[in-house]
Parts: C-alpha cells; sequence; structure tokens
C-alpha cells in the first residue's frame, strides 16, 4: 500500500536528490505556462481575462492546498502524502495535456496548483531523516528551488511556445512527475514522527474560503480596479472570513492551524518577512522578461524574442541555485537570520540599480545577478527559520503557512506592479515609468522586510540543531 512501508535506511543524497526532483517539476510547471498565455488565448478562443484564470486558478488552489497538505502530512505520514501529492500533480498534467477548452485546463491548473504541498512535506522529510548537520543546507537547497524552477520555466515554457504546440507545456513535464512519485515511493522511507489528531474541515473551509475571496480580490483588480465595489466585496468578505477562521481555531481543542504556535515570535516574524519579501520579489519574474521583450522604439526596451527576454533572469537562477546549495555553511557561520537580512538589502539593492540603470541590457544582466544573490539568501535562510522555530512534528504545517504567505504576498505584490504598467502607457506600449515605479516599491518593500528580518529572535553561533530556539516565545 503506498506510504505504508517500514523505515529503512536510505543516503540522504538519495533522499535530497527525490524531493528536488519533484520539487523541481512543479516549480517550472508554475511558470511555464507564462510566456504560452498569448497562444493559449488564441488557440482557446478566450479573452485576457479569461486565460489569466490559468494563474489564478493555480494560486488559489496553490494556497489552500499548501497549509492543508502540510498539516495532512504532520498528522498521517510525509512520505505518504508527498507520494498521493505528486499522483495528483501528474493527474492534473494529464488532463491539462489532453485539454481542449479553456474550462478544462482551468481545473486542470487547480489540480496542479494542490502540489504546492510538496514543500512543507520536503522540508518535514529532510527534518526527520537527515543529520543535523545536513538539515540547513538542503532546506535552503529546497528553498532556492521553487525560484530557480521558476526561472527556467518561463524559458522553458518561451521555447516549447515558439517551436511546438502549447500541449507539450504538460506533456514534457509529466513523465518527471511520474518518475519522482515512483522514486518517493521507493526510496523515501516514512517518518515516525507524528502530530496525533484529526482534520478540522470546518477550519478547512473557512480558511479557504476567506484566502479564495483575497486572492481572487487582488487577482481582478487589474480588470475590476482597486476601488470596484466588487474588488472591495471581495477583500472585504475574504478578511472577514480569515477573521471568523482566527476565532475559530483559537476556540477549537483541534485546530487546523495551530495559533499558539503562529504566536511564537520566531513564526509570526519569519511569516511577516515572507510575505513582505513575496511582495518584493515575485513582480520582478514577470515584469524583466516583459520590459526585454518591448521593443527598442519605446527608448528602453531591448527588443528581444520570448526566449532571450527568459534568458535575462539566467544570471538569477544561477546566484538562487549556488546560493541555497552553501545555505548550511551560511547558516552555521552567520545564521540564518542574518542571512535573510543580508539578502533583503542585496535585492532591494538590485531594484534600486533596475529603476536606475534597467533600461541597459547590461544594468538588467547586473541586477539579475544580484537578485540571485539576495533571492538565494532570503529564500534559504525562511525555510530555516520556520524550521527552527517550531518542534518536529509541526514541521510540515508551519512551513506550509510561511509558502502560503509568501505567495500572499507575491499575489498583491504582481497586481500592484501591474496597475502601476498598465496606467502608464504610450501609445499602447507600457511607458518607463510603470517600471520605476514598480522597481522603487518592490526597493521598498524588501527595506521592509529587512526590518522583519531584524525583529526575528537571534540564534547563537554554537548552536548546530534545528531544534526550536529558546528565545522564540509567544508574542
Amino acid at each position: 500500500m503506498l506510504g505504508r512501508r517500514e523505515h529503512q535506511q536510505v543516503h540522504p543524497n538519495v533522499i535530497l536528490a527525490v524531493v528536488s526532483l519533484a520539487a523541481l517539476a512543479y516549480a517550472v510547471l508554475s511558470s511555464a505556462v507564462i510566456p504560452a498565455l498569448p497562444t493559449l488565448q488564441h488557440s482557446l478562443h478566450t479573452t485576457e481575462t479569461g486565460v489569466t484564470w490559468l494563474l489564478t486558478g493555480f494560486l488559489l488552489s496553490a494556497s489552500v492546498g499548501t497549509a492543508i497538505i502540510g498539516k495532512l502530512g504532520d498528522m498521517y505520514g510525509k512520505q505518504r502524502l508527498l507520494v498521493w501529492t505528486l499522483l495528483a500533480l501528474s493527474a492534473g498534467t494529464l488532463l491539462a495535456a489532453l485539454s481542449t477548452t479553456l474550462p478544462v485546463l482551468i481545473v486542470a491548473r487547480v489540480i496542479q496548483g494542490v502540489a504546492g504541498g510538496i514543500f512543507p512535506l520536503a522540508f518535514g522529510i529532510v527534518r526527520d531523516e537527515f543529520p543535523p548537520e545536513r538539515v540547513a543546507g538542503s532546506i535552503g537547497l529546497m528553498s532556492a528551488i521553487l525560484g530557480v524552477g521558476g526561472g527556467l520555466g518561463l524559458v522553458v515554457g518561451g521555447l516549447i511556445d515558439e517551436h511546438l504546440d502549447w500541449h507539450w507545456l504538460f506533456w514534457i513535464p509529466l513523465p518527471v512527475m511520474i518518475v519522482a512519485a515512483v522514486c518517493t515511493w521507493r526510496w523515501i522511507p516514512e517518518s515516525q514522527v507524528r502530530a496525533p489528531g484529526r482534520v478540522n474541515w470546518a477550519a478547512a473551509a473557512l480558511m479557504s474560503a476567506g484566502l479564495s475571496c483575497v486572492l481572487i480580490g487582488i487577482a481582478q483588480t487589474t480588470a475590476w480596479g482597486w476601488g470596484s465595489p466588487r474588488t472591495l466585496a471581495l477583500l472585504g468578505s475574504g478578511l472577514a472570513i480569515c477573521g471568523l477562521w482566527i476565532t475559530v481555531e483559537l476556540r477549537s481543542s483541534n485546530p487546523l492551524i495551530d495559533m499558539k504556535m503562529m504566536r511564537l515570535r520566531g513564526v509570526w516574524t519569519a511569516n511577516l518577512a515572507a510575505f513582505l519579501l513575496g511582495a518584493g520579489l515575485y513582480a520582478l519574474f514577470l515584469l524583466l522578461p516583459q520590459l526585454a521583450q518591448l521593443p527598442k522604439s519605446t527608448g528602453f526596451g531591448y527588443g528581444a524574442s520570448v526566449v532571450a527576454g527568459g534568458l535575462y533572469l539566467l544570471p538569477c537562477a544561477l546566484g538562487m541555485g549556488v546560493l541555497g546549495s552553501l545555505a548550511g555553511q551560511v547558516e552555521r557561520r552567520f545564521t540564518s537570520r542574518r542571512a535573510l537580512v543580508a539578502g533583503a538589502v542585496i535585492s532591494a539593492v538590485a531594484c534600486g540599480w533596475l529603476a536606475a540603470y534597467g533600461r541597459h541590457p547590461s544594468g538588467m544582466l547586473i541586477s539579475s545577478a544580484l537578485l540571485g544573490v539576495g533571492i538565494g539568501l532570503a529564500f534559504a535562510a525562511l525555510g530555516n527559520l520556520i524550521v527552527q522555530a517550531v518542534p518536529p512534528e509541526q514541521t510540515g504545517v508551519a512551513s506550509g503557512m510561511n509558502t502560503v504567505l509568501r505567495t500572499l504576498g507575491g499575489a498583491l505584490g504582481g497586481q500592484i506592479a501591474a496597475t502601476f504598467v498598465a496606467a502608464n502607457t504610450i501609445d499602447g506600449l507600457p511607458a518607463l515609468t510603470g517600471f520605476t515605479r514598480t522597481f522603487a516599491m518592490s526597493a521598498l518593500f524588501l527595506a521592509c522586510c529587512a526590518v522583519a528580518g531584524l525583529l526575528i529572535p537571534a540564534r547563537r553561533l554554537a548552536v548546530t540543531t534545528l531544534e526550536p530556539a529558546p528565545t522564540t516565545e509567544p508574542g
């Protein structure tokens, strides 16, 4: 039976390779459709608003599913949940590859998005199975894969869009997901660390409804406007439902998300930093290729193709990969708290450089390299900080909520950026003002992230384990 296997000794490198493959497949799939959106709009005979639901639906299910799957992994076994999550991702990808209509493709993307739970499950597996000295570096690498895979997805998606039918966006990664599921079942042992209890489905429903209303409200601001009654109604309803959800969790003897855990100083400060980091960075992955693809007649565009535009993110992806792999050494020498602050500051400097020199290709390449260093440090640090702040049996749910908040921040920052760009056009093309305002906004969010990082409880350099720090008291 899937997931019901005796605990066995497996080399950490094998486990890391398997969970990295699973995470990379999901991360690439999350962004690969972005370059193909115009092609999909034409092929599926839909509007620009309609085709964006391929991104919105994925984002919604990823936000809701990540925390719930992390909780289920803590309760029923992380290896078991990872196998089923990869099978669901494979099913959604197969449905997308076979789809010929927009509604079916949206349903497929919703199924795929649930696999965001791969990351908290992977963090938990690493913490449960690896020797203490390898945990920080492995979690750092896994955290970096989310950014590396997202950048790689833009390049791969552009190549497929230019040379193949859009269905190959899903046919090509499908075998990788199936292999990852089989390898997970075969090589990853089931953890003995469990959090007893049962699923609070009422809390799950409230959390899902609240987050969905907030995310849909944010996602539709480009079409409706920030001050639209529909936007305000959705945002207000979502926040009210989230307030009700928190109240139910506080009064429950069996909470879905333990709000006492969320009140730990090491947890809420890391979550605040995750939200601000997402708000500052996620828009850049979309805007940099767009800026590069604008015609040279604008005075600042590079006239690059879809593929060439994505390649400007290559220095960023390489930097994230290198810094993620060095996360263990950084943690031991400097602590993850300092790495987060440094990463946020370096990323803010990169945004300032973009605002000043982004109209030149060399300026974008320099900024991309700086972003790779900054994001690599910050993403890896966040993963380790949230794991350090909670006991082993809460690793999945805590990591899941941290990822959800980073996603929410990314959605907010992305839509503010879209508003800036849409509000500043000349002859139907984006003007430089929209981009520079976005870069300034990102720099501000990242500066606030650095401040939030300073609020995270400090850890003595002599400590090498990832047990909860004694300074992570409530408040």
